[in-house]
């Protein structure tokens, strides 16, 4: 079932010319993908966000400890 501010999208997009529909449709479709590639983001972000705060603790006692090395970013 359709939600009311679908069906009134579809409706307006009804009233124009075909090709002004196409237009829309693509516009839609573009926007519709960036929303998904952005939830992907967000969803990955917040499972790797734990792993992240658990490498910065260790990268700090590794400091402290003096352990750490400063990176070369040459080989990277």
């Amino acid at each position: 079932m359709l939600s009311p501010a679908i069906n009134t999208v579809i409706a307006m997009m009804e009233s124009l010319p075909e090709d002004k529909q196409d237009k829309i449709v693509e516009h839609l479709r573009d926007y519709i993908q960036e929303l998904q590639d952005e939830q992907k983001w967000n969803n990955s972000f917040h499972k790797s966000q734990d792993k992240l705060i658990a490498a910065a603790k260790l990268a700090k006692q590794q400091i402290r400890k003096g352990k750490a090395q400063a990176m070369d970013y040459n080989q990277l």
